[in-house]
């Protein structure tokens, strides 16, 4: 106590505002490494390899450098010493100095900002129309992979577009540098849904899937029938989990019924389709609206009917709102199908209902083996069903992302022979949303998760390369 009681004494005001300052730096890139699923013992040490200053990127790359080093020891002791092993550590450095570069230009690199606070973040086209749509393929943007995230193993990451600023800088920054697609899924289907998906996936050669609905009346034929003339709407609104109350439909048959005029005043129809937007309201009879059933939101996904009967509406609903939209999905997947003939492995994490296993299966692309990390066990149940009843491949079925350490995932890769795909969406709660005060990024509750699929998708990467 006396010894740092001189120190503090001796030193300046600046002095000590400095070193606290590094502290409290360092604290918040262990804890970013932390919430990433890296042990903490190697998070310091990387820091004290690399130094305070350092990229996260090239944080990152040094603690798998240190675990491939460690898979190097388990071979030679185990007397199976790969020739290859020099060249691939030598890929390794390779790939952290393109990295380097790519986020900063200096030997060390820029900094990663941890709040999410960029000057100039990536912002959502308008339209979102992604890359090239199927109704106009030969006009697709230009597209630069940089050459150290090519895949395979391919990677497919999905969200909400409408993420609080920069979210998306940081995501495609974790991410190698993918730049991600926008795409709103009203150019796939009936239903309007902003998304954002990263990925290092060809764009050439990408097919819609046959069975598209893109209107109401293609999706929902039975509501023609009782649809208005003064009701122009041909698409529904993003999906929501939280469904009209009764009282709410009650009171609008009530209004519509006390207005005489055919078609109703001006006041009366913006009143009602101001309530039929925003609750995704249809036409059910004279005057009469009612909320989507849940096998009407399953068709509007494009999940086979019945998709999650057995369980109870209310979770019904919210299984069907967290998940991938079907036909979006599959014509960003479309691509894989001629380059894996013969099937292919995924990872799938945050499976959900099973989103991209029904949109493999729906282009006709086999799944040799599937390993799924949910942590619902209603979601799990649906999946396991419809793989079931529709696969032949193997379902690897894992319940949760923090399980998924470096090591199982090389016993995975050994053992199935790799990856070609890893795929998901990590929670969108602290990203979206009306209640800004749980919007908080990347670092809140539910998405930090997504710093497990970093995680996971660079370690399936590095197990690869010492296959």
């Amino acid at each position: 106590m006396k010894m740092a009681k001189s120190w503090a004494l001796g030193s300046s005001g600046s002095d000590v505002e400095d070193l606290l300052q590094d502290i409290s730096h360092r604290d918040k890139k262990v804890q970013y490494l932390l919430q990433m699923g890296f042990p903490e013992d190697e998070a310091k040490m990387a820091i004290k390899r690399c130094g305070l200053d350092c990229a996260m990127s090239v944080l990152i790359d040094s603690i798998h450098a240190s675990q491939f080093i460690g898979d190097e020891h388990e071979i030679k002791d185990s007397n199976c010493i790969d020739s290859s092993l020099e060249i691939q550590k030598a890929k390794l450095i390779e790939d952290s100095k393109k990295r380097r570069k790519l986020y900063g230009g200096g030997a060390q690199g820029n900094p990663l900002v941890l709040d999410c606070s960029h000057e100039d973040p990536m912002l959502p086209p308008n339209p979102m129309v992604g890359f090239n749509l199927p109704s106009d393929p030969f006009h697709s943007a230009q597209r630069r992979i940089p050459i150290h995230a090519t895949g395979p193993p391919f990677i497919y990451f999905e969200n909400m577009a409408q993420a609080p600023k920069g979210v998306w800088d940081t995501i495609s920054q974790f991410l190698d540098g993918v730049k991600p697609e926008y795409v709103d899924s009203k150019f796939f289907s009936a239903s309007t849904g902003k998304r954002d998906c990263l990925h290092n996936l060809p764009i050439d050669g990408r097919y819609p899937l046959p069975l598209s609905r893109k209107t109401i009346f293609e999706a929902l034929p039975q509501y023609e029938k009782w649809w208005p003339s003064w009701d122009p709407r041909l698409q529904l609104n993003c999906l929501r989990t939280r469904m009209a109350s009764p009282k709410l439909v009650e009171r609008i048959s009530r209004t519509l019924a006390e207005d005489p005029g055919n078609p109703p005043a001006k006041s009366v129809q913006k009143y009602v389709l101001g309530e039929c937007r925003e609750w995704n309201l249809v036409w059910v009879g004279k005057n009469r609206v009612a909320p989507l059933e849940p096998d009407e939101m399953e068709v509007l996904l494009g999940f086979p009917a019945h998709h999650t009967r057995g369980v109870c509406r209310t979770k019904r609903y919210r299984s069907l709102r967290n998940a991938f939209q079907v036909d979006t999905v599959a014509y960003h997947l479309s691509v894989l199908k001629k380059m894996y003939p013969n099937g292919l492995n995924v990872l799938s994490l945050f499976s959900g209902i099973g989103g991209a296993e029904v949109a493999l299966h729906q282009l006709g692309i086999r799944m040799k083996a599937v390993v799924s990390v949910e942590s619902s066990a209603v979601n799990r149940s649906i999946l396991k069903s419809w793989w079931n009843e529709t696969q032949t491949g193997r379902l690897i079925e894992i319940d949760s992302v923090e399980s998924l350490t470096h090591e199982k995932i090389g016993s995975l890769v050994r053992e199935l022979g790799g990856f070609q795909l890893v795929i998901g969406g990590s929670p969108c709660n602290n990203l979206t949303g009306s209640n800004r005060r749980h919007r908080d990024g990347l670092e809140g509750e539910h998405s930090v998760l997504f710093h497990h699929y970093v995680r996971i998708a660079r370690s399936v990467k590095l197990a690869m390369k010492t296959m």
